[in-house]
Formats: structure tokens, sequence, C-alpha cells
């Protein structure tokens, strides 16, 4: 198998490469033959308070401030309970590490950094989830290619982040193309190292979401750089929590009580386009107007189901996906759902964002 690891490479050393020093020295190592459920405290199943103790707080991510930033916009108050720290921090390898070191309580990810986390032997869960229907990344080809399809990536050197949703779209590209991994070859990174494995060479192909490709345009189409869109989607953005956190009774009140916040935050950034654009893409990220016009006019509706059923359904097939590729082991994703929450997110906005 090319680079999956590539040859000769321990698939173990693959991955503590690919997720750093902090987890590695958590045991990931040996985590080839161990599950989630080694050591586990166990998952509570106790009912959710109504109310949320006085004197809770929670550290949330909120990666470049975007979260405070789209409260604030939508004027939707503080919620009922102490945000120690907003740690801007959003990469799923990134996430995990806090989350181990305690520096953090809840974040806002795609599907695949839960399943690694459940690989890692670390146990947390799935609280909320918000759908997305269409594309949130696309491929870019470093400087000077001639790739112009996902088919032209055989033989070819391709940035691939395991823990990431960005590692799951690239495998989902790869076998709608027919593409097996062994013609490839997958070199570990993490997402924030993509932009400069593609302006070195390092990679001729790297996945970037919506929202970074274009300012690599920018930068890059003028020497040959292009991108290549793709159909294949990453269908969960969810907020998810370590099991201590939600065996806190105190803290899994205040994260019950913070997904309305989160839903209601979504609903207004996707209603209010103009506003966005300007007071985050434009001011915060550096981007043109016209850059973060054609970034909203790809952006999701966001939709969470008054049911987890389908996102259960795609969590499974993303694990069998990895497991396939012997970069997890096969597991039931069902245990990675905390259904206390299931559907809070539903009753906190209007119907047309259910379905």
């Amino acid at each position: 198998m090319s680079s999956l690891p590539a040859p000769g490479v321990d698939r173990r050393l693959f991955l503590t490469s690919l997720l750093g020093v902090t987890a590695a020295a958590a045991g990931l190592s040996g985590c080839a033959d161990s599950s989630a459920a080694a050591g586990s405290e166990g998952a509570s199943t106790a009912p959710l308070a109504k109310k949320v103790p006085a004197g809770t707080s929670l550290k949330i991510a909120s990666f470049s401030n975007s979260q405070q930033l789209q409260f604030r916009l939508a004027k939707l108050g503080d919620p009922p309970f102490k945000v120690s720290n907003w740690l801007n921090i959003g990469a799923g390898p990134d996430v995990i590490n806090a989350f181990r070191a305690k520096s953090l309580d809840l974040a806002n990810n795609a599907g695949i950094p839960p399943i690694q986390a459940h690989y890692q032997g670390f146990d947390a869960k799935i609280v909320a989830i918000n759908i997305t229907r269409k594309p949130n990344y696309l491929f870019a080809t470093k400087p000077g290619s001639d790739i112009r399809s996902v088919e032209d990536f055989k033989g070819r050197k391709l940035a691939f982040s395991q823990g990431q949703a960005q590692g799951v779209v690239l495998l989902r590209a790869l076998r709608k193309a027919g593409l097996k991994y062994d013609e490839v070859e997958l070199v570990p990174l993490t997402s924030n190292q993509f932009l400069t494995a593609l302006q070195s060479g390092q990679v001729d192909i790297a996945p970037l979401g919506n929202t970074q490709a274009p300012a690599y345009l920018s930068q890059y189409e003028s020497k040959g750089a292009r991108t290549i869109p793709t159909d294949v989607v990453d269908l969960l953005n969810l907020l998810w929590a370590p099991v201590s956190v939600l065996n806190d009774p105190a803290k899994a009140a205040a994260v019950a009580a913070y997904i309305p916040y989160w839903a209601k935050g979504q609903v207004w950034t996707y209603e209010h386009p103009d506003v966005w654009n300007r007071e985050f893409y434009v001011k915060t990220q550096n981007l043109t107007l016209a850059q973060a016009e054609a970034i909203t006019k790809l952006a999701n509706k966001p939709l969470f189901p008054p049911s987890w059923d389908e996102a259960i359904k795609w969590e499974q097939e993303t694990a069998d996906l990895l497991a396939e590729g012997g970069f997890v082991k096969k597991f039931d994703v069902r245990e990675l759902f905390d259904h206390r929450f299931e559907g809070i997110a539903a009753k906190s906005v209007p119907a047309e964002y259910r379905k």
C-alpha cells in the first residue's frame, strides 16, 4: 500500500506523526489494540437538569473568535453559565489534545474527530448535529500542476489528515473515482499544513475548505494552480464533549443550555450573509468582499434533525471506510452519541431548519 502509510512504515507510527506528541504521549502507539471502553468511567444516563446550577462554567472552542462574534451580531445574549475561556481552536487533532489536557469542555467539529478520539481510547460523546447537504471542501493543486480531475490523482502525492474531515472527503472521493489506496501516495499532514505543502510542491493535491480556496487562488492561480470541485459531502457538523464533562450534572446542563445558542447562531449567519461577510470574512479573515460573497454562496442551509438516525448511519459508513484502510478498528459508532441531548437543537430553531 503506497503511502497509507508508505511501505515499511508502521501504521501506529504514522498516526503518531500525524496527531502529534501529545497524543503519542497519551498512549496512541498502542491504540490499535485498545478502544474507548478501556478504562472508561462509563457514560452518564442521568436525566439532564432543567436549570444550570449557579457558578457553572465551560471552556468552549471558538475558531477565529467566530462564535462570540456570531452571538453578538445575532443579539442572542449570554448563555446561563460562565464561559471561562473561548479557545481559538478548530482542527480535530488539536481539539482532542485539548480535551485530554482538560483545557477544553466543548467543541464544534466534523464527524471524523469523534471516531479518531475513540480509536485513541479517549471517551467523548456527540451532543448536537447539524446536517450539511452541499460540499464544504474542494481539491486544490500545486502551482503548475496538470491535474484536472480526481481520476488524475492516480500516482500523485495527496495531503491526507486522518483525524479531520478533509481526510474522509479525500477517501470518499478516491472511492467514487474508482481509485485504490495503493494507487496514490497519501502524505500525512494536518490541515494547517496543507497550504504550505501545496506552495512548496510537497504534495500535488490538498483538500481545502471553501473558505480557504479564494485566497489560495488569488495568489497562485496565475502560477498554474487550480481547484477541482467534488460533490462528496462531509455530512456532519457537530458539537461534542468529553464524557468526564458530560458526567458532571452541572456541566451537562450547561452543554444542553448552549446547544440552542449554537443552533440559533448558525441560522442567523445563514439568514444574514451580507453582515457576516463584512464583519467576519472581511474584517477578521482579511478576505475581499467578493471572496466572502463567493464563500457564502456555497454555504449550507443549517439542518438540525430531531432524529440522529441519518447522522449515525453516515458516521458508521465513515468509521467503516477508515477501518477498511487500516486506520481504525471497526466498531459500532452508536456509542459515540449521547441521546440525552437529541432533539434539543431541533426544538430551538424554526421548522424549516429541521428537515
